[in-house]
């Protein structure tokens, strides 16, 4: 063997003992080493428990210390008292009788400052063999500081929610859970000497303005009584025969007409086309006349294609041109061309629940263009409503080329002209919308909620009854939520409000202002004329509900832009809250038109005041954020 093979050979044989030694090394260092691993990992879920009791800590030490801060006390004693019983509300499974958890809260200067420890059971010591476990204890010790200013802030907080069809089923079971936890995290049992309340604006195709509408949109003129109903004088006359002729002649003995009355015409038989008309008489004389339309300059020929008259028929004098019936209703106040809706009449019953347009107006008569000739007889009672922009009813031409008659509902829609996108005071010459929609539940159920508008108030119990009692149906007038809300905190609508529901003077320093619009889907539903416009978005109704013309303020979503503008340079602050529209939610075309874009823009700040939720939970942490962010607003640390 040559040299080189033996040198070769023991280099082979060295390398070989050497791994073999390696190999046991290495198994002796991960034996060793083991333990440590597994108390490394089980010391990270102990930390990650002890971060989120810090969390839970620190939220539970401010509203603490902001109720320590509340109360009326400056001595140790009671404020520790105070704090401590919020403490232990809020942190049930700490600062029990007998724990070793700690909390002090004292006056210094014009703040509060709070301390408090607790004490955190960890995994590792209780799981990790000896000796390694005796190397930590087995809790974790966690504290958190907290200074409330007490020259601090009234809070007043309004809720656009969205209760739209949309919502029905678990989507509104969430709402209401995560609306009533911001309930429980804003308003605080103390209210001196600074209070916290919350409004509620729940929306739908509009805002239910309940016992408020009134003085919001103006009064709405009341009915007034139907005395009389008729639509002939004097008696039937028989027709004794008509000349096919031109002109045609008609004979009735001793009729007694004159020239100019309108008479209308009915049980011919031949000559059946001059049947159930109303026509004028001309040219009479005592036992014949001619007829012709009125409105026309020649009498009526019968020479182009009537039949030959038979027998029978008979005329009878009419109280108008159209033979329409005429209304009796003192002080009725419409004029000629202006709709009415009657209604609760008894005889001539075909009158009833239907709109007119109004003709041979007197101040106490009007005719309604009725064909009353096959109607019954009037004997008593009924109403005559106007039926106008404005009143009791409203008689539009609708999308769909016909006409529709609504009633007008305690829901409020756009306001239009100059005060827009103002909060300036409803008053006469700034009147929020009225709102004019579809009740029928065989269509569309675009109603107006049942649930109404909810002013500023400090008891827990009446806002989440009314939360509690909410119910989802109708379109989306996202817009008209928005507006609400910031009307529930203005200052300029306090006339509109009573007692504990009025907002303070707009000034930060002592009064913070909060608006929080949520919304699960896209804004469709904008006005023209208190009624959805033509060019509403699609799940606002069919075009048989919509007014034949286009949106006033143009779309919902940049009316809801100017208003979240106009509003957040009053500093109030505005806080929104998408929910299931999706992790990646349509963004349309150029500007702001869908609803992630709205509430991206209307936030105070996209990063910290926007919130895309996509399950309840999600939505109960969104509200439960932006109620701790609320209550931290006033917290100095």
């Amino acid at each position: 063997m040559s040299g080189l093979n033996r040198l070769t050979r023991a280099t082979r044989d060295f390398a070989a003992r050497f791994v073999a030694g390696t190999r046991g090394n290495v198994a002796m260092m991960f034996a060793l080493v083991l333990p440590m691993l597994v108390m490394v990992t089980l010391g990270a879920i102990d930390i990650h428990q002890a971060s989120k009791v810090k969390a839970n800590l620190q939220d539970a030490l401010d509203a603490a210390a902001l109720a320590a801060a509340r109360s009326k006390y400056t001595d140790d004693v009671n404020l520790n008292r105070v704090g401590l019983d919020a403490l232990k509300a809020n942190m049930p499974a700490y600062f029990k009788a007998g724990s070793t958890d700690t909390a002090s809260f004292k006056l210094q200067g014009n703040s509060i400052l709070a301390d408090a420890r607790v004490n955190v059971k960890v995994l590792v010591a209780n799981i990790v063999l000896p000796p390694y476990g005796k190397l930590m204890d087995d809790y974790l010790p966690v504290g958190s500081h907290s200074e409330v200013l007490r020259a601090s802030r009234d809070v007043e907080v309004a809720m656009a929610l969205d209760i739209t069809g949309s919502m029905k089923g678990t989507p509104l079971s969430d709402l209401k859970a995560a609306a009533n936890e911001l309930i429980d995290i804003v308003v605080q049992d103390q209210q001196t000497p600074f209070y916290s309340k919350v409004g509620l604006a729940p929306y739908a195709v509009g805002v239910n303005l309940g016992t408020y509408a009134a003085s919001a949109r103006g009064s709405i003129p009341a009915p007034v009584s139907i005395t009389s109903a008729q639509w002939k004088t004097g008696a039937a006359k028989n027709i004794g025969g008509i000349t096919r002729a031109n002109p045609a002649v008609f004979t009735s003995n001793n009729h007694g007409f004159a020239n100019g009355d309108y008479v209308w015409i009915s049980g011919i038989s031949g000559m059946t086309q001059m049947n159930n008309r109303a026509l004028e008489i001309v040219n009479k004389q005592t036992n014949t006349f001619e007829v012709r339309i009125p409105g026309q300059s020649s009498s009526l020929s019968t020479s182009s294609g009537y039949s030959s008259y038979s027998s029978g028929g008979t005329i009878q004098k009419c109280l108008v041109s159209d033979c329409s019936a005429v209304v009796t209703a003192n002080g009725h106040g419409l004029s000629n061309g202006q709709a009415v809706y009657i209604d609760e009449m008894k005889g001539m019953t075909q009158l009833n629940k239907q709109s007119w347009v109004v003709g041979n107006v007197t101040a106490n008569t009007f005719s309604t263009g009725a064909p009353a000739a096959s109607y019954g007889t009037y004997t008593s009672a009924g109403r005559a409503w106007c039926a106008q922009q404005g009143c009791e009813w409203y008689r539009f031409d609708n999308a769909a080329g016909g006409i529709t008659n609504y009633n007008v509902s305690d829901c409020a829609s756009e306001r239009t002209g100059a005060q827009a996108y103002t909060d300036a005071a409803p008053t006469s010459v700034a009147r929020v919308g009225r709102s004019y929609t579809d009740t029928s539940p065989a269509s569309s159920g675009n109603a107006c909620p049942t649930a109404a508008i909810t002013p500023l108030s400090s008891s827990r119990t009446d806002l989440k009854a009314q939360i509690n009692a909410l119910a989802a149906n109708g379109s989306t007038a996202g817009q008209i939520g928005l507006a609400w809300g910031w009307y529930l905190v203005s200052p300029n609508f306090s006339s509109l409000w009573t007692g504990a529901g009025m907002p303070a003077a707009y000034n930060p320093q002592k009064t913070l202002k909060v608006v929080i619009l949520m919304t699960d889907g896209e804004f469709n539903t904008p006005f023209c004329q208190d009624v959805i416009a033509k060019d509403a978005g699609n799940g606002s109704g069919g075009a048989a509900t919509h007014i034949n013309c286009n949106a006033t303020n143009g779309n919902a979503f940049t009316q809801s832009v100017s208003l979240c503008n106009a509003m957040k340079q009053q500093n109030v602050v505005v806080y929104t809250v998408g929910f299931n529209l999706g992790a990646n939610p349509s963004r349309g075309g150029a500007g702001v038109d869908t609803a992630i874009e709205v509430l991206e823009t209307c936030a105070t700040n996209k990063t910290t005041h926007f919130y895309n939720a996509n399950s309840g939970a999600d939505l109960k942490d969104a509200f439960k954020a932006i109620g701790r962010d609320i209550t931290r607003l006033r917290i100095a640390r």
